[in-house]
């Protein structure tokens, strides 16, 4: 049992990892018996790890075929970010404010700040091309991030519901830095976060992480409706949705 559950444990994070990249499209098919093959286990494995999928958004079962990877759609971005702008902001606020009253908090923040400066004087003495392969680095910044205000964040309720939705916002971040302007846009915009969050200021964070998910929510309509070919032109979206 503990083999079992250790095999379906790395075929969902391959499977997660895949599908947050976008290695996975949306809308690919999920069979059983051929990612059993792909990835050395059996069909027990592959289909726990789809189920649980499933359960975080990633996944759609549809009647009388196989499992698919879930679609993107407009409306579905749109309903996430207008959760997400009721959350994250609030979230940014409150650990800003518990850093004022207590620096400890903020120590993991200002190490992020000075990663991220030394990812910025790297990134922009790059060429194009090396900049698309520096992606990954920054994709750590901003989750080391993400995962410091979750555990920062003195409202349990708050935190969990944010890290439920980590997977659809992780996958969709894939999508929103679509070229090296939107990059260093949105590196601007997590040097704002975090110089507030580090001088304990609230209000500063919380209107820095609402621009920063109106930016990130702009960015993906335009990727998605094909305003930016080169994401638009690679990805299934339901424009209905």
């Amino acid at each position: 049992m503990a083999r079992a559950t250790g095999k379906s444990e790395a075929v969902y994070e391959r499977l997660k990892g895949d599908i947050e990249s976008l290695r996975l499209r949306p809308g690919a098919r999920l069979s059983e018996v051929q990612l059993g093959e792909e990835l050395g286990a059996s069909r027990t494995p592959v289909r726990e790890a789809i189920r649980r999928l499933a359960r975080e958004g990633l996944v759609d079962f549809v009647p009388g075929e196989v499992a698919r990877v879930a679609a993107i759609s407009l409306g579905g971005v749109r309903a996430l970010f207008e959760f997400r702008m009721l959350l994250e902001p609030e979230a940014v606020a409150s650990v800003a404010g518990a850093g004022a009253a207590d620096g400890r908090v903020l120590l993991p923040f200002g190490e992020l700040l000075e990663r991220l400066e030394e990812f910025d004087e790297s990134f922009r003495a790059l060429d194009t091309a090396a900049q698309a392969r520096s992606y990954q680095e920054f994709y750590e910044i901003a989750e080391s991030f993400d995962r410091a205000v979750i555990a920062a964040c003195r409202n349990p309720y708050l935190a969990r519901t944010i890290g439920d939705l980590r997977s659809q916002t992780v996958r969709l971040r894939h999508l929103s830095h679509s070229g090296p302007r939107r990059m260093l846009t949105s590196l601007e915009e997590h040097r704002a976060m975090l110089k507030a969050i580090t001088q304990g200021d609230a209000q500063a964070a919380e209107a820095a992480c609402r621009h920063h998910l109106a930016q990130t929510l702009q960015a993906l309509i335009d990727s998605l409706t094909g305003n930016d070919l080169a994401i638009g032109a690679n990805v299934q979206v339901d424009v209905a949705r």
